[in-house]
This record gives C-alpha cells, structure tokens and sequence, in this order.
C-alpha cells in the first residue's frame, strides 16, 4: 500500500513519545516496530500477495483495523498490511476524509452496544469530552437518530468545533448545571464517555438515566453505586473491532453524516513529527495528517 495520508491517533502517539504503554499493564517493548504507532491510514494498492482476490493495484484504500505492532506500521511512504484490514474507498475522497476510518469504526462499536440497549435513536444523548473520537460520537449520535446531543468539553476550542459539526448543545463540564440525579427532568437518556478519566465517567452516571458507554481507555477505577444499581441501568464497556462497524461509519461517510476532515487541524510531512505531537500534546490541534511525500 502507497501511503498517501496517515492520521496521528493522539492517545498512541503522546503514549508512545512519552514512554508510556497504550493500556495499562500492557508491555512497552522498545524499539517500536517500523511505522508505528501509525494505523489511522489511506492509499493505493501497489502489489498483491499472493491469493489476494479482493484487490487490484490502483485500488484506493484505507486500513479500518490496527493490526498492532506485531506488523508494520503506516508511518511511511508504503506498508504491508493485510487485505482483511483493509476496505476499498469508492468515489474521490480525500485523505483527510477518510485516513481515520479506524476511529470512527472504534466509536462505532460504541454506538453498537448503546444501540442494543435501545439507548440512541430519539434519546437526549451527552457526550463526555470532544477530542477525535468525542467529535465522531457526537457525528454518529446524530446519525443514529438522537433527539439532541450534548457535548461537554473544557476547551472552548474544541466546543466550538462540535457546535459546528451538529451539536444541539456545548458546555464546559465545569460550568455545566448537572442534573445531579438519574431522574431528574434534564438528565441524560445515555451518555458516552470518550476520556476514560473516573470525574468524567462518574459525572456522567450520576446524570444518566440508562446507559453510559465508556470509550475513553480507562485507567483507574470507577464508583458504581446503589444509585446505578436500580432502575435498569447499564454501564458498558468495550466491546471488539468489527469489519461490520467499519461498513456502517464508511456508509455514513459516502452519505456526508460523518465528516472526518474537521478533525485534521494540520498537514505536514513526516520531517516535522516531533512538531506535530507537540501540537497534540498541548491540544493546539486534533489531529495532524501525515503526508509521507512532503
């Protein structure tokens, strides 16, 4: 695959520059495989395996699942990955309209499980936190019929990019009159939380009347209680990587109720990736896009 644009995925980068592992408790073996942590990737087809059926030279493509760092990473001008990871991109989109295909397949799988639950279409939907992936959830909130979709965010930045993207309402969680219980008139139908930190998740469930799904990697330990433990209330974790979740946020991609590119807050090549994490690290930016041949 000839890389044509490959998306930082924030966690993974700042993790890895900073010597941390991605998970808790999760090896952090040094040096990284070649490319890595790049996996947020677009690009063309230049050479098949042997017994490929699914793809042709020329094909644009772009990778829906991490094949982790037992491969080679995306940060590079070309990369073998395997075709199961990968999904044919039909039509001109761009890279920065596509390259983070992954994500949103990841806050899909989300959707997945609050969907079973019965838990988004016509429901009073909050979001908790509006990096990339709270910015998808609140995208594919809409998508998935939500009668209104709250986003709670710190970063007036980051509030203001939400509103633009569909947004019914944008506050700073600090300021934000919270309902202060799962039944009261303003609580939330279902909350998904994309910043895995307990003040964010715990907020969310004393103000949810249903399900709470919990995106964000969670590090430290959160109180459920007796307040959670009646009336029906989920709290979901995690579930898997699906190719089927991968369809659905392609489907909505070509349909235009999810738009990737406002999240690309800027474009450079691969000299200047110390810069660009920086960017991250001080949340100047979102995501930077990667372009190998720069």
């Amino acid at each position: 695959m000839k890389i044509l644009g490959v998306a930082t995925c924030p966690q993974w980068d700042l993790h890895m520059m900073e010597g941390r592992p991605m998970f808790p408790g999760a090896p952090l073996d040094y040096p990284l495989v070649p490319g890595h942590p790049g996996h947020e990737a677009m690009g063309e087809v230049v050479a098949i395996g042997a017994g490929v059926r699914s793809f042709m030279p020329g094909m644009s493509v772009a990778a829906w699942r991490d094949p982790g760092n037992r491969r080679m990473g995306c940060y590079a001008q070309y990369a073998a990955l395997r075709a199961e990871d990968l999904i044919e991109v039909k039509g001109s989109l761009k890279a920065e309209e596509i390259a983070s295909l992954e994500l949103a397949m990841c806050v899909q799988g989300s959707f997945d499980r609050l969907r079973q639950c019965g838990s988004v279409e016509g429901k009073r939907i909050a979001i908790g936190g509006l990096g990339p992936s709270g910015l998808v959830a609140l995208q594919l909130a809409r998508a998935h019929g939500a009668k209104t979709v709250i986003g709670l965010d710190p970063l007036l930045k980051r509030r203001q990019l939400a509103a633009e993207l569909g947004a019914d309402e944008v506050w700073d969680p600090g300021e934000y009159q919270w309902p202060g219980s799962r039944t009261h008139r303003d609580a939330f139908d279902s909350s998904l939380d994309t910043t895995g930190l307990p003040v964010s998740i715990e907020a969310l469930m004393g103000s949810t009347r249903e399900s709470v799904a919990v995106f964000g990697v969670l590090r430290e330990h959160v109180r459920f209680g007796p307040e959670q433990w009646w009336g029906g209330f989920a709290l979901l974790g995690y579930g898997t990587h699906t190719r089927a979740a991968a369809g659905e946020a392609y489907r909505l991609i070509l349909e235009g109720k999810l738009n990737l590119a406002p999240l690309i807050s800027g474009r450079l090549p691969f000299t200047r990736y110390a810069e660009g994490v920086e960017r991250l690290r001080t949340k100047e930016a979102v995501k930077i896009l990667f372009d190998p041949w720069g």
